[in-house]
């Protein structure tokens, strides 16, 4: 199984300052009032680590509320997100929404699945964007919101 293309340093450095700041105030703006600019850089971080390995494994993973929220930002982004893709050599890294699968329990399940392979593939976990077991809802509206490996590429 490939875990990823890229090491976590070469992944971070994947996005400037420019476009680093403008997805925190995006997410800041739509989302997140309250969003620091030191949380708002770990969530860009924190979204890299997600797209870097799931634009590289075969295991379906989700993102936490707040990762997605993040990534949503980064996807109105159209040129910078494509090239983003293309540099971690993954091609474009599609948003599966699943309408039809909350379940909370399989939703903390496959939220600490993903947390379990970003780690191994040796990017950091902060604990503030990714859900202890039981603690607060597992991903954001749908348990399914995903990456799937059938659509990445096309």
């Amino acid at each position: 199984m490939t875990i990823t293309n890229v090491r976590p340093e070469q992944a971070a450095s994947l996005l400037g300052p420019e476009m680093r700041a403008d997805l925190i105030a995006f997410v800041r703006e739509d989302y997140w009032p309250e969003l620091t600019d030191d949380l708002g850089e770990r969530g860009v971080d924190q979204m890299i680590a997600f797209l870097a390995v799931a634009g590289a494994t075969e295991e379906k993973m989700a993102p936490s509320l707040r990762v997605d929220q993040f990534w949503h930002a980064f996807m109105l982004h159209t040129a910078s997100y494509a090239a983003f893709c293309d540099n971690l050599g993954t091609g474009f890294i599609h948003h599966v929404p699943d309408r039809n699968s909350h379940n909370p329990a399989e939703g903390r399940k496959m939220l600490a699945r993903t947390r379990d392979i970003i780690e191994a593939a040796g990017f950091k976990i902060d604990a503030d964007f990714w859900p202890a077991e039981g603690k607060v809802d597992c991903t954001q509206s749908y348990a399914g919101c995903t990456d799937s490996p059938v659509t990445k590429g096309k």
